[in-house]
């Protein structure tokens, strides 16, 4: 079964988050960069514009500019509205209250609309999707995954996830996710038994901390480098 279009809320974040989501140094920016499950943010077009590589990789990126943006409109304010409901999850501090998430949160998808025709031609934005990727065993340097792997513990199971950070370090030299938590804000359930597993394979794995905390404890990302 495809992805369909309805199953998706489109939210994406920008640059200046990716770099403290991921700790991202002016060096990690040289790297060759790809962003999993990138959706809508602006990460790609931002660091494309000041002459850094990135990929992303969506399978969201299969519909057009037009649909997504379509689809942006229909659920914006039911985000909003859920964050609202959920103001204490939240620390309102860089973004001061959901007026002003929102405001950011469009800022970033508005230039994804507008760099994703042109991206999507030169092959900076490809539709394929964990736990399947199409590349060359350490084609980056770096694999990112933001909001997608352990924010998901309830729909993605175990075994998706392991699959997913087994990829991703094919893939990359070194992987991280952020943030280790569920969606729901507790450290999610997953965590342990697929570190463990990953361990048990010979991996280094560290949980860092990061200056970029919104969902409240939601300030780790997981370290993942394959074995020597």
């Amino acid at each position: 079964m495809g992805l369909k279009l309805e199953q998706v809320i489109p939210w994406g974040r920008s640059m200046q988050e990716y770099v403290k989501m991921f700790g991202l140094t002016p060096d990690d920016l040289r790297l060759a960069i790809l962003d999993c499950a990138g959706g809508p943010a602006s990460f790609n077009a931002e660091m494309t514009r000041q002459g850094y590589k990135t990929i992303s990789c969506d399978p969201l990126y299969q519909f057009t500019e037009d649909e997504i943006a379509q689809r942006i409109q229909d659920t914006y304010q039911t985000v909003i509205e859920g964050v609202q409901a959920n103001l204490d999850s939240y620390i309102w501090e860089d973004i001061q209250s959901p007026d002003r998430l929102g405001k950011v949160r469009m800022t970033a998808m508005h230039q994804f609309l507008e760099d994703f025709p042109a991206g999507f031609q030169e092959g900076r934005y490809l539709t394929d999707g964990l736990p399947v990727l199409p590349f060359n065993s350490n084609q980056f340097d770096l694999a990112l995954c933001s909001h997608f792997l352990f924010s998901y513990s309830d729909q993605l199971s175990e075994e998706f996830h392991l699959a997913s950070i087994l990829e991703m370090s094919r893939v990359a030299r070194e992987a991280r996710i952020f943030p280790v938590l569920n969606i729901s804000g507790e450290v999610s359930p997953l965590l342990e038994p697929v570190m463990n597993k990953l361990e048990i394979q010979g991996y280094t794995l560290e949980i860092r901390q990061v200056a970029y905390e919104f969902q409240k404890g939601g300030n780790q990302l997981l370290r993942v480098c394959p074995p020597m």
